[in-house]
Protein backbone atom coordinates (compact mmCIF):
# COMPACT_ATOMS: atom_id res chain seq x y z
CA UNK A 1 0.00 0.00 0.00
CA UNK A 2 1.37 3.18 -0.90
CA UNK A 3 1.34 6.15 1.20
CA UNK A 4 -0.85 7.87 -0.75
CA UNK A 5 -3.45 5.49 -1.18
CA UNK A 6 -2.76 5.19 3.09
CA UNK A 7 -3.64 8.71 3.46
CA UNK A 8 -6.59 8.65 1.04
CA UNK A 9 -7.75 5.48 3.23
CA UNK A 10 -7.54 7.10 6.80
CA UNK A 11 -8.71 10.16 5.64
CA UNK A 12 -12.16 8.46 4.27
CA UNK A 13 -12.20 6.23 7.08
CA UNK A 14 -11.71 9.25 9.86
CA UNK A 15 -15.12 11.00 8.11
CA UNK A 16 -16.78 7.92 8.07
CA UNK A 17 -16.01 6.98 11.66
CA UNK A 18 -17.37 10.94 12.77
CA UNK A 19 -20.34 10.42 10.83
CA UNK A 20 -21.12 6.74 12.02
CA UNK A 21 -20.26 8.24 15.87
CA UNK A 22 -23.23 11.04 15.08
CA UNK A 23 -25.02 8.57 13.43
CA UNK A 24 -25.19 5.96 16.54
CA UNK A 25 -25.42 9.57 19.12
CA UNK A 26 -28.51 10.95 17.69
CA UNK A 27 -29.93 8.45 14.77
CA UNK A 28 -29.67 5.07 16.82
CA UNK A 29 -30.31 6.11 19.95
CA UNK A 30 -34.35 5.41 19.88
CA UNK A 31 -33.79 2.92 17.43
CA UNK A 32 -31.92 0.14 18.98
CA UNK A 33 -31.06 -1.28 22.85
CA UNK A 34 -28.86 0.66 24.56
CA UNK A 35 -26.32 -2.23 25.09
CA UNK A 36 -26.11 -2.58 21.42
CA UNK A 37 -25.45 1.63 21.35
CA UNK A 38 -22.74 0.87 23.12
CA UNK A 39 -21.26 -2.01 20.27
CA UNK A 40 -22.05 0.73 17.81
CA UNK A 41 -19.62 3.42 19.99
CA UNK A 42 -17.19 0.74 20.24
CA UNK A 43 -16.91 0.27 16.21
CA UNK A 44 -16.72 3.71 16.17
CA UNK A 45 -14.00 4.36 18.66
CA UNK A 46 -11.63 1.50 16.98
CA UNK A 47 -12.40 3.14 13.33
CA UNK A 48 -11.43 6.67 14.21
CA UNK A 49 -8.45 5.34 15.78
CA UNK A 50 -7.12 2.79 13.15
CA UNK A 51 -7.76 5.53 10.61
CA UNK A 52 -5.64 8.00 12.40
CA UNK A 53 -3.17 4.63 12.35
CA UNK A 54 -3.38 4.70 8.50
CA UNK A 55 -2.14 8.31 8.26
CA UNK A 56 0.67 7.40 10.91
CA UNK A 57 1.36 4.74 8.57
CA UNK A 58 1.50 6.87 5.91
CA UNK A 59 3.40 9.89 7.48
CA UNK A 60 6.27 7.62 8.46
CA UNK A 61 7.08 5.58 5.47
CA UNK A 62 9.99 7.26 4.71
CA UNK A 63 11.66 5.98 7.73
CA UNK A 64 10.14 2.80 7.65
CA UNK A 65 11.35 -0.62 6.16
CA UNK A 66 8.85 -0.02 2.39
CA UNK A 67 7.19 -3.87 2.40
CA UNK A 68 6.66 -4.50 6.57
CA UNK A 69 5.46 -0.87 6.45
CA UNK A 70 2.68 -1.91 3.51
CA UNK A 71 1.72 -4.84 5.11
CA UNK A 72 1.40 -2.78 8.52
CA UNK A 73 -1.25 -0.12 6.64
CA UNK A 74 -3.14 -3.15 4.60
CA UNK A 75 -3.47 -5.19 7.57
CA UNK A 76 -5.09 -2.36 9.81
CA UNK A 77 -7.15 -1.66 6.68
CA UNK A 78 -8.31 -4.92 6.54
CA UNK A 79 -8.56 -5.08 10.34
CA UNK A 80 -10.88 -2.31 10.56
CA UNK A 81 -12.89 -3.28 8.08
CA UNK A 82 -13.80 -6.38 9.69
CA UNK A 83 -14.02 -5.22 13.00
CA UNK A 84 -15.96 -2.31 13.21
CA UNK A 85 -17.70 -3.40 9.89
CA UNK A 86 -18.64 -7.18 11.69
CA UNK A 87 -20.05 -4.59 14.62
CA UNK A 88 -21.80 -2.12 12.95
CA UNK A 89 -23.64 -5.40 10.55
CA UNK A 90 -24.47 -7.27 13.77
CA UNK A 91 -26.17 -3.83 15.47
CA UNK A 92 -28.08 -3.06 12.38
CA UNK A 93 -29.27 -6.87 11.47
CA UNK A 94 -29.59 -7.98 15.06
CA UNK A 95 -27.18 -11.02 13.97
CA UNK A 96 -25.22 -11.64 16.88
CA UNK A 97 -23.14 -14.25 15.08
CA UNK A 98 -21.59 -11.66 13.15
CA UNK A 99 -19.79 -11.06 16.65
CA UNK A 100 -18.00 -14.05 16.28
CA UNK A 101 -15.57 -12.60 13.40
CA UNK A 102 -15.15 -9.43 15.33
CA UNK A 103 -12.08 -10.69 17.18
CA UNK A 104 -10.41 -11.57 13.49
CA UNK A 105 -10.50 -8.01 13.17
CA UNK A 106 -9.20 -7.68 16.30
CA UNK A 107 -6.31 -9.64 15.33
CA UNK A 108 -5.52 -8.07 12.41
CA UNK A 109 -5.25 -4.63 13.60
CA UNK A 110 -2.71 -6.00 16.73
CA UNK A 111 -0.39 -7.73 13.96
CA UNK A 112 -0.87 -4.55 11.99
CA UNK A 113 0.83 -2.49 14.93
CA UNK A 114 3.43 -5.14 15.26
CA UNK A 115 4.32 -4.88 11.80
CA UNK A 116 4.80 -1.35 12.20
CA UNK A 117 6.85 -2.26 14.84
CA UNK A 118 9.05 -4.26 13.02
CA UNK A 119 8.90 -1.93 9.51
CA UNK A 120 10.79 0.72 11.96
CA UNK A 121 13.32 -1.75 13.25
CA UNK A 122 14.19 -3.36 10.30
CA UNK A 123 14.93 0.12 8.88
CA UNK A 124 19.05 -0.66 8.97
CA UNK A 125 19.87 3.34 7.94
CA UNK A 126 18.15 4.63 10.98
CA UNK A 127 19.59 4.60 14.96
Amino acid sequence: MTPRFLILCGALVLALGVAAGAFGAHGLKRLVAPELLEVWRTAAHYQLIHGAGLLLVAALAPRLAPAPAAWAGGLMLAGLIVFSGSLYAMVLTGARALGAITPVGGLLMILSWLTLAWAGWMRSDMK
